[in-house]
């Protein structure tokens, strides 16, 4: 036998052997391929780095314990930086990777601009974080993990009247963005429901989002005892530190988007003491499922994870959820993927760490909504 044949012979023997004691649990060269998209970078980072670490925990948990029906999962994350154009730009190159199912898109705007994709493609995704009413909405293959805006802002007036917190309520809001127009519109809606007196209600864009000392003094004036933030984090550190430069300190409380204010960099965290928020995740909630979570999020990222990770992390294991539910396999085609996936959405129900969940035909879901209220530097339950 000449070497050749001898090296190939002991090639194909190694690789028999390799075979016979491979896990048998999972499909090596099949798995479901889900994409991510979010912004990694620039003003809105925290999101979709939360997001991705999220998500990534949920898939490592799930490959370990023998996959979806024991098909491994495999998760890939794109850059949007909050940027509607980037964000199908990522969505178009999540497609050439040969994803299956969509996490995301992690912010409003740029949902919205990647649902038409989504739709032309027939191609399955939940947002975690997309609140809009139209990241969602006239799409049958999009569905919602968090609460939409008009949940939020209706939600929001709920919490603050029944708890009484404050009579009197001053807004300010960023009217260039369909996220926190959409939460202000429907709280303002409902206020007069829960005994709510909006006195003060300003505006900003994204052209104007460094100096609020006109938002703030028209509040100030207004004797406002509560200032309802529902903008994302970046632009509410600004607010509490101009609210301080001018002696202002009224109560502050904000939606989701406000997740992320204790690590914005260069940031005094004692302004934000007291601020309250919508969230349905705290991360001191004694549940093993949250303590496990926490844990292993501290253990793989080094800091507390925020609400945006929590959502991630359902998502995931609501995917895992409907496909088992519609018995899904890799090797289907995306729009076959998402046919199957539509009908079993509404058929499930998953114990996460943001509640119990369920949705409707619409892709909205049901769920507890909860508040917390920073003390000490971090996120407490309410």
């Amino acid at each position: 036998m000449s070497n050749w044949k001898k090296v190939v012979g002991l090639t194909m023997a190694a690789a028999v052997m390799a075979s016979m004691i491979a896990p048998v649990s999972v499909f090596a060269d099949e798995a479901f391929k889900i994409g991510g998209i979010g912004p990694l970078t620039g003003g809105a980072a925290a999101y979709g780095i939360a997001v991705q670490n999220g998500a990534q925990i949920a898939v490592d948990e799930i490959n370990a314990n023998g996959g979806i029906n024991g098909y491994q999962i495999e998760f890939q994350m794109e850059d949007d930086e909050h940027d509607a154009e980037k964000s199908v730009n990522a969505y178009n190159t999540l497609k050439d990777w040969g994803m299956q199912i969509l996490d995301g898109t992690v912010t409003s705007a740029p949902c919205i601009a990647v649902k038409a994709e989504t739709m032309n493609d027939n191609m399955f995704y939940i947002t975690p974080s997309g609140s809009a009413v139209d990241c969602i909405d006239g799409a049958d293959n999009g569905f919602r993990l968090c609460f939409s805006d008009p949940a939020q802002g209706a939600k929001s007036a709920e919490y603050i009247g029944e708890n009484g917190l404050a009579t009197k309520i001053a807004i300010i809001y960023d009217s260039s963005d369909p996220y926190s127009s959409g939460i202000k519109d429907s709280f303002v809606s409902v206020a007069g429901d829960y005994s709510l007196e909006v006195v003060s209600e300003e505006a900003f864009t994204a052209d104007s989002k460094t100096d609020f000392s006109v938002q703030l003094q028209k509040a100030k004036d207004a004797e406002a005892e509560l200032v309802f933030l529902p903008i994302y984090y970046t632009e509410a550190s600004l607010i509490l530190q101009q609210a301080s430069d001018m002696d202002f300190a009224p109560t502050f409380f904000g939606c989701d988007g406000l997740d992320g204010i204790l690590g914005v960099e260069n940031f005094d965290t004692s302004l934000a003491e007291g601020v309250m928020l919508l969230t349905p995740f705290a991360a001191d909630a004694d549940d093993d499922l949250t303590k496990s979570f926490v844990a292993a999020y501290q253990d793989a990222y080094g800091e507390i994870p925020i609400q945006f990770a929590a959502d991630s992390y359902d998502v995931i294991y609501a995917m895992k959820a409907a496909i088992e539910q519609a018995n899904v396999t890799p090797d289907m085609d995306p729009s076959d993927i998402c046919e199957a996936l539509k009908g079993a959405m509404t058929e499930i129900t998953v114990e996460g760490l943001t509640g119990t969940i369920t949705w409707d035909e619409n892709g909205e879901p049901d769920k507890e909504p909860k508040a917390v209220v920073i003390e000490g530097g971090a996120y407490k339950a309410m």
